[in-house]
């Protein structure tokens, strides 16, 4: 699929996407092959676009990414595999919440650390502080393939843009693909904060709930002043971001 035979918008959400599976990648956020990121095409609210299954996210390309639908079946034709059980939780989502564009789900050390404490993730930092009263939780009844789980995602997801796994992972998502990074990044990084804290053995210092929760309010006020004209959250990071990847492999965007 090459930029020719797609619609301006839809090369452009390839492109995000694509610089998205790279970023994860950079980070250090992979699981082998599995894990996904996805990406509702604009204009298409039923089209979804994800990885072809197999290969590693430093390899992905715009046009490597498969055209599927909410239930991750080929609107393309494709020879590519589509992992279906690895997507089952981005089609819950994309299928709940018509305002995401994009769902980040993540298998990382620190990720399934804290998603298996009993008080999940605690305000220990600024950047947990960030998610104060905006995470949702989600237990772990095995593996999603079934139509009760995908209500049971939707509804503890509820209107928030992350969520912890219990025992499994860190979902993000957002109403574009850079926001979704930003806000995997930001609670990976909280994550990896609150795993280094326990482990240095010290007693830890939370937070008072007043305090994490102004500046919970503080970082919506910033994205909201920050917001460009057509709403777009969190350009000057991804220009940086992107940037950084054509330094590295500009082979993303082929």
């Amino acid at each position: 699929m090459k930029s020719q035979d797609v619609s301006a918008a839809e090369w452009h959400a390839r492109l995000d996407l694509a610089a998205c599976y790279r970023l994860i990648a950079h980070f250090r956020m992979t699981d082998l092959i599995y894990t996904h990121v996805s990406a509702r095409i604009p204009g298409e609210e039923e089209a979804i676009l994800i990885n072809p299954y197999g290969l590693m996210f430093h390899e992905i390309r715009a046009s490597d990414l498969v055209r599927v639908d909410l239930f991750g079946e080929p609107v393309q034709q494709t020879h590519a595999p589509i992992n279906r059980a690895g997507f089952f939780i981005h089609s819950a989502v994309h299928e709940a919440r018509p305002d995401i564009a994009c769902v980040i789900h993540t298998h990382t050390t620190a990720g399934i650390g804290v998603a298996a404490q009993e008080r999940g993730l605690l305000m220990l930092s600024q950047h947990a502080a960030r998610f104060h009263g905006r995470l949702s939780y989600h237990d772990y009844l095995g593996i999603a393939d079934d139509d009760q789980e995908r209500q049971r995602l939707a509804r503890d997801l509820g209107g928030n843009l992350v969520m912890l796994l219990r025992n499994h992972g860190i979902l993000a998502c957002g109403r574009s693909t850079p926001e979704a990074f930003i806000e995997m990044n930001y609670l990976e990084r909280a994550c990896q904060a609150q795993v280094a804290a326990m482990a240095g053995g010290a007693a830890l210092r939370e937070l008072p709930d007043a305090v994490a929760a102004q500046t919970a309010r503080q970082f919506d006020m910033a994205r909201e002043r920050r917001k460009t004209q057509d709403g777009q959250t969190y350009t000057l990071e991804w220009m940086a971001l992107t940037r950084l990847l054509d330094q590295i492999d500009p082979s993303w965007r082929d």
